[in-house]
């Protein structure tokens, strides 16, 4: 079984929301998606979406999005990103995946030798955001994790490799420690994926093993619209 990803697809099927008008590397970017899924992805494999997958403001308007989603190889999981409004409650939102997605909030599943867990994450709250509201919001996503880790730990029986997955990146630009990277490593994650980040991206963001922790992020127009392997 190999685990790929690729985050930020900001699906919408019906093009009411082109991603084009964001720049060049947005065009024809879905087509190049499936290619990438078409020429990697086996039915035995697991394909990591971390987050802001549909532009969608309700769960019915997201059904078409799925739908796409199913056609693809693969096990897939998804968790929730910023833009994702669509997403209410988890139940509610697992009642409309199509047959092998799975959506994780604060909680973990096992697939063959690894357990992936996961929560939105936040904003690390230092510079412009530095703000109470942001405190707030980062330190709530911080019980989450917590939570999510703990989930893991209950399932991990022969030392199973755990992948924690989050929209947010778990440190800043520059990589340093933080309250989330001190946690991860203190629950003994072996991989993190995340997204988020757009446009422009320091090369040295799209790889990192940091104290035996490997980061990826897969932000789709970061990776030039092609698949990940985390392993």
């Amino acid at each position: 079984m190999n685990i790929f990803s690729i985050s930020d697809l900001h699906l919408d099927i019906n093009n009411t929301k082109p991603m084009d008008i964001f720049g060049p590397v947005w065009h024809n970017y879905l087509d190049k998606i499936v290619a990438s899924w078409n020429e990697l992805v086996s039915d035995d494999d697991v394909v990591i979406l971390a987050g802001d997958y549909s532009w969608a403001m309700k769960l019915e308007e997201v059904v078409p999005d799925f739908e796409f989603l199913n056609q693809l190889k693969g096990k897939k999981i998804i968790i929730r990103g910023n833009h994702d409004y669509w997403w209410s409650s988890v139940s509610k939102v697992r009642e409309k995946l199509p047959k092998n997605t799975y959506a994780l909030q604060n909680d973990a599943i096992k697939i063959g030798d690894f357990i992936f867990c996961g929560n939105r994450g936040w904003l690390i709250p230092e510079g412009k955001f530095d703000t109470e509201e942001n405190k707030k919001i980062y330190s709530r996503e911080l019980i989450r994790l917590e939570l999510s880790l703990k989930n893991a730990k209950k399932l991990q029986k022969n030392d199973e490799k755990i992948i924690y997955i989050t929209h947010y990146p778990p440190f800043n630009n520059k990589r340093e420690p933080s309250e989330y990277t001190k946690m991860i490593e203190d629950y003994g994650v072996s991989y993190v994926v995340f997204g988020h980040l757009h446009g422009y991206v320091n090369p040295n963001m799209l790889y990192n093993e940091i104290n035996g922790v490997k980061y990826f992020l897969t932000s789709c127009d970061a990776v030039n619209n092609k698949l990940v392997k985390i392993v």
